[in-house]
């Protein structure tokens, strides 16, 4: 059994009925939201070894915040020690009691608990929340599956947060295009003096970067590295490039595969309505390497007209473009305390 299958069934055998029975009138969405594989659908055997089993989302109304603690107190006595063979309450990695695990809470609380921003009454974002999250913070609230929902509430907030806005998509996207092509001569230039592993590193964390890059032009958020992978829009075009630039023994050989997938990817960026030239190779100066053309970045920054945006330093985007802590980035609080740099960079202007 997967671990959504075993959230729904739980939710409609046990945990709702005891809601009509306790709160006839409460609305509410009953879920699988939040962390672990299970909730992208992608938990097998190994999966069960933690934070694994009886686990659901319950999610109220953002006026019935005072309900919270009292549902949660009902469930605490009410529910049941074990649901089709499995514990009910059980210790995960972030609470090592033996408690049940139906997170309570209401909608926006939940969402803030996972974005790290606090979405208004409108579902919507300022622009520095946009830049301090993360794909896998937007996936724990919009990509698990929804059993019931009768909150009103939480479908317009998974809408909105279904991509960036506009402008803050052009400046993301132009950060990663930036960041591609401020390293990509490296590999000839590396590979040419001698340093054919730094050559080869240098390689492999261009893939990775040429995988962000699927991930934002198809505007599909990107989950944790452990799935980056299987959820990856376009695979079947990008392996073999990809494979190219951690296999080939030649440098050229690697360099021309990062312009094959760049070249891939640009052409969607077109497609889905965004400016960018016809091609996205550059020389490098006077030396014989390959590098991404400047007007792949420029014609998406010059759709950027916020003030904040516009004031950032070359090449800043968003959280995950700068930082790669993963103490640090998945931890919501810590990103939230994030926005403050950006503060810090622009003399105030983002909002």
């Amino acid at each position: 059994m997967k671990g959504i299958d075993l959230s729904r069934a739980y939710a409609a055998d046990v945990v709702e009925p005891l809601l009509t029975r306790h709160f006839p009138d409460l609305r509410y969405a009953t879920a699988r939201l939040g962390s672990g594989s299970d909730m992208l659908g992608l938990d097998d055997e190994i999966s069960r070894d933690h934070d694994w089993g009886c686990r659901l989302t319950l999610l109220l109304p953002n006026a019935e915040h005072a309900r919270v603690a009292t549902v949660h107190a009902m469930l605490e006595a009410e529910l049941p020690p074990e649901y089709a063979g499995h514990r009910v309450r059980f210790p995960v990695t972030w609470n090592q009691t033996e408690s049940h695990q139906v997170e309570v809470a209401t909608v926006t609380d939940f969402a803030a608990s996972r974005l790290g921003a606090r979405p208004a009454g409108d579902h919507t974002l300022t622009t520095k929340g946009w830049l301090t999250v993360t794909g896998q913070g937007v996936l724990e609230v919009t990509a698990g599956a929804v059993f019931t929902d009768t909150t009103g509430e939480l479908g317009p907030l998974r809408d909105a947060l279904r991509w960036y806005p506009a402008e803050v998509d052009r400046f993301v996207l132009a950060t990663a295009w930036i960041r591609i092509g401020m390293r990509m001569s490296f590999i000839g230039r590396t590979a040419e003096r001698g340093q054919e592993l730094q050559s080869r590193i240098l390689s492999a964390a261009l893939a990775g970067e040429l995988m962000e890059l699927s991930y934002l032009v198809h505007r599909r958020w990107a989950p944790y590295a452990k799935w980056r992978e299987a959820l990856l829009p376009a695979k079947e075009s990008l392996t073999e490039p990809l494979r190219r630039l951690l296999d080939s023994d030649d440098w050229r050989d690697r360099e021309r595969a990062v312009l094959d997938a760049a070249e891939l990817l640009l052409k969607v960026q077109r497609e889905n309505g965004r400016p960018g030239p016809e091609t996205a190779a550059a020389r490098f100066f006077d030396r014989p390497f390959w590098t991404i053309a400047d007007e792949v970045q420029s014609s998406l920054l010059a759709e950027v007209t916020d003030a904040g945006l516009k004031a950032m330093p070359h090449g800043v985007g968003a959280v995950g473009q700068w930082a790669d802590s993963d103490p640090l980035l998945s931890n919501p609080d810590n990103r939230a305390k994030l926005a403050e740099i950006y503060d810090n960079l622009t003399g105030g202007l983002t909002s």
